[in-house]
């Protein structure tokens, strides 16, 4: 059987480079999950790209079919990045479910485009819900966003306390109480977190990582991930480098 299956897929990798078909490259399949699982709205773009490139598999000759096949592969990493988000399982198993069941209910190509735009939404917004579900100050939560979106940048905490109008030392006991660390440290676990999905799902060398990430040095950023994950980048990505196991 295994035999017949690898000539199978030698004529289809065959024809489909007659034919200049290939598939996503693994790093543009993942963003929209990764998106998905940080409550990124940028899901709900990346996700309509991807549904609609001329790239997506052929799993069907039928339109339709093929299409609905691709929205029930989808959902199904959509479901397990959720949960990893925080999404609680339950929830998300039973919403999976629900929208399969509207994907075999519908009656055209569009309808179930709509549905998946729909899925993607309600995925993001209730991984974004339970990461906020947090009760922070309106100050503790710009200097987050902030964070997050200057994790490649050097990031002072006086700078943080100007743009929230607050005194420096009362941000800092501020931030403690709300989030349970100080700025520094969110900081570096924020770092550490990101350093993580790029050793697992990106191509970038270690040391471009480090400099992505703005540790002083290589050897900084190594001593640092070894702090909190128990092993050099190194051996982590070799352990991880687009692995990513799915069960039920």
């Amino acid at each position: 059987m295994k035999e017949t299956m690898d000539r199978q897929v030698a004529y289809l990798e065959f024809m489909n480079r007659e034919n200049s078909f290939h598939h996503h490259k693994y790093e543009e399949e993942m963003l929209q999950y990764e998106y998905i699982k940080n409550g990124d709205f940028r899901a709900m773009e990346e996700a309509r790209r991807m549904i609609h490139s001329a790239e997506m598999g052929h799993l069907s000759d039928d339109p339709m079919k093929n299409l609905l096949y691709l929205c029930i592969c989808n959902i199904t990493l959509v479901t397990r990045f959720a949960i990893e988000g925080g999404m609680e399982s339950e929830k998300a198993y039973n919403a999976s479910d629900l929208y399969i069941q509207k994907y075999d209910k519908a009656k055209t190509i569009d309808e179930i485009y709509r549905l998946h735009g729909e899925m993607i939404e309600y995925f993001t917004k209730s991984v974004s819900a339970d990461k906020k579900s947090h009760i922070y100050s309106k100050q503790v939560i710009c200097c987050i966003e902030y964070i997050h979106c200057h994790l490649h940048e050097q990031i002072v905490v006086s700078e943080l306390a100007e743009m929230v109008h607050l005194n420096e030392s009362y941000l800092s006991v501020l931030f403690k109480r709300e989030t349970g660390m100080n700025i520094t440290e969110y900081v570096i676990v924020k770092r550490m977190e990101t350093a993580e999905n790029m050793l697992k799902y990106s191509d970038y060398p270690l040391t471009e990582i480090s400099d992505i990430l703005h540790f002083s040095s290589y050897s900084h950023f190594a001593r640092t991930f070894r702090k909190y994950y128990n092993m050099s980048p190194k051996v982590y990505r070799n352990n991880n480098y687009r692995r990513t196991v799915i069960t039920e």
